[in-house]
Formats: structure tokens, C-alpha cells, sequence
């Protein structure tokens, strides 16, 4: 099958977003489906507000047009609601032509911690993006409930996986600091919620893995804190295996891959018990989910490392892709030559 994917979230960013749609997309072509990626490099961009890192195209319509046209696809999922998605929905709509998309991100909330405007707002241009959609694919049951409460009619649950090979318990001398060691990865940004992890009384050593627009001000903050970045997935891997905890005090993810990298490496979680955390640990023994999150960090010191592995090799790339293809919605010939 020929399948385009449509995303404003690609390489060179490094987010849970990015490596979920890099990871299905190597997957379905081990699978044999021709995939391809149209991203923010094939297009003029200009950075994102307050996000200097993420590139938006700008009027992307003609060319995002030639794009799909020239590479016909069979299927088209549009992955993300940037200036890419949009322009992505116009094609299939101007067509007639059936499309899924995804829900990776909570952006009615990260656009109300920004900028104050009205949760309902926000939900409300949500929907009518994904309102024509065949199906909305949601990383977790959780977000999966919380978008049918909303009006989202079309949601359908979608699992995330991890790679199991790359991530994995073995020596912990990456980090030489005093244990034990609470680690955080991910972007370094507001909605992340990195003060409710800083500010906690804990001993040893806390660890921010990642970069984004609120590092220099979170560095400056919390002296006593380590932040480090690391070059490519064999060094994040021995960073997250050398943790004994893994600390994700965000209120906000949609699912949190970083935790079953963590526990992929051995590493139990402390979370608030909200989604993404419910829906990664739940009620498994491999974390602690506490409204009081340095209890939770320090309970979860005594998690063995084996039932953290043991757990996060549920979640198979295999089954992700399969689910995947399950929601496509291919279009007929007659379709597509329209």
C-alpha cells in the first residue's frame, strides 16, 4: 500500500511525537507498504512562537497539492494539526478522498498555559479539524474517553510501542553523580511541569535530559540540578538505564514514551496518576502514581528492575502497526483517479 503521512513534527526535533511516527514508518516499510513522509523540510518554514526549535510551513497548500498528486497514495494519515495538517485535510477534502488523523498532543491545553485563551476555544477548532476525519487515532484509553466526552465521535484508541532492543537494563556508569539518580527526558518546556520534579526534597542526584525554550531559565533556577544533552539514542539509552527512577511530573501528555523507554532500561516510574501515566503504568508493580510525587520517587526505588522490562515488552512496534493499518481508510481507484 502506498500510504502518505502527513506531519509538522519530524527530524531533526526530538520528541515522543517524532520517534513514534519515524519508528511506524520504518515498520510499515519492513512490512513492504511504501511510505511517504511529507515534513516541514520540503517547505519554506518560519519557527514557532515561543518555540523556536519547531519550523511551521508557510502556505504550504500548492505544494503540499503536487506532493500527494505526484505520489498518489493508496492512503493518506495526517498525524499532526500544524500548517502541514491542514493543508494535508484541504487535499482529501477537495478529492472527496477519506483520511485518518491522530491526536498525539493535548494542544488546548499547552495553547491555554501559553497564552490564557479558553480551553472550549481551543477544543472546539480541534474538532472541527479532526471532525472529517474517518478516524482520530489516540495514543492511550484515556485520551481515547476524554475526546469522546468532548464531541469526538470518530476517536478510536491507538497503543504506542517501544524499542526494546535499543532501550534495555545494562551498565550504569553514564551518569557519575551521587545515588540515587531521578531522571527526567524530554522537552524542556512550561507544559512539561519540570518545577513539580526541581522543587522536590530528594536525596542523591536529579537529572533533566532534553533541551527546549525553558532550559536556560530552569538551569538558572535550580543550580543544583544536571542538565545534560545527549547526542543520539545509543547515549539516551545509556542515560536512561544509569537512572534509578524515572520522574515524568507532567500533567498534560497524551501518552509519555519516555516512560516505557524507562522501563524498557530497568528504570521504574514515579507520575501523578493522570493520563499517560494511568495508561503506560496503570496498576502494574513497575511505578508509583501519587499526587504526592516525591513519595512516589521514593517508593519507587524498591520496584525491581526486571518487572520494568518485563512490562514495557508488552508494548510491541508489531502490534502498533497492525493497529495502525487496522483504522487506514484506502480509497478505490475510481476515488483516487477523481
Amino acid at each position: 500500500m502506498r500510504i502518505a503521512l502527513v506531519t509538522d513534527a519530524w527530524t531533526p526535533q526530538r520528541n515522543g511525537v517524532v520517534r513514534v511516527l519515524a519508528t511506524l514508518a520504518d515498520t510499515l516499510g519492513d512490512l513492504g507498504h511504501l511510505v511517504r513522509v511529507i515534513e516541514p523540510s520540503a517547505f519554506t518554514t518560519l519557527p514557532c512562537p515561543s518555540y523556536p526549535e519547531i519550523p511551521l510551513a508557510l502556505l504550504p497548500g500548492r505544494r503540499m497539492a503536487r506532493m500527494l498528486d505526484e505520489f498518489a497514495p493508496d492512503a493518506v494519515h495526517i498525524a499532526t494539526e500544524g500548517p502541514l495538517g491542514w493543508a494535508g485535510r484541504s487535499w482529501c477534502l477537495k478529492h472527496h478522498l477519506p483520511f485518518t488523523s491522530a491526536y498525539h498532543t493535548k494542544f488546548p491545553e499547552y495553547i491555554h498555559t501559553r497564552t490564557g485563551i479558553p480551553l472550549d476555544w481551543a477544543y472546539g477548532l480541534m474538532r472541527r479539524f479532526h471532525g472529517p476525519a474517518a478516524t482520530v487515532l489516540c495514543p492511550s484509553p484515556s485520551v481515547h474517553r476524554e475526546l469522546r466526552q468532548k464531541g469526538f465521535s470518530n476517536a478510536v484508541p491507538w497503543s504506542h510501542g517501544v524499542d526494546a532492543g535499543l532501550f534495555r537494563p545494562g551498565p550504569r556508569d553514564f551518569l557519575d553523580l551521587p545515588r540515587p539518580i531521578f531522571l527526567y527526558v524530554g522537552r524542556v518546556a512550561v507544559e512539561k511541569n519540570l518545577p513539580a520534579f526541581l522543587d522536590l526534597d530528594l536525596p542523591g542526584s536529579k537529572v533533566v535530559v532534553g533541551d527546549g525554550p525553558a532550559r536556560t531559565g530552569l538551569m538558572r533556577r535550580y543550580p543544583e540540578a544536571h542538565f545534560r544533552i545527549v547526542n543520539g539514542d545509543q547515549e539516551l539509552g545509556r542515560a536512561y538505564r544509569a537512572a534509578d527512577v524515572f520522574v515524568f511530573p507532567s500533567r498534560t501528555d497524551t501518552f509519555g514514551l519516555v516512560m516505557l523507554e524507562a522501563l524498557a532500561s530497568g528504570v521504574p516510574v514515579a507520575a501523578f496518576p493522570v493520563t499517560g501515566p494511568l495508561d503506560v503504568v496503570g496498576g502494574a508493580s513497575v511505578g508509583v502514581l501519587d499526587e504526592d510525587l516525591r513519595a512516589a520517587a521514593l517508593r519507587a526505588l524498591t520496584i525491581p528492575p526486571e518487572d520494568c522490562r518485563r512490562h514495557a515488552c508488552r508494548f510491541s512496534w508489531s502490534r502498533v502497526a497492525a493497529e495502525f493499518l487496522s483504522h487506514l481508510r484506502p480509497f478505490t481507484r475510481r476515488a483516487r483517479a477523481s
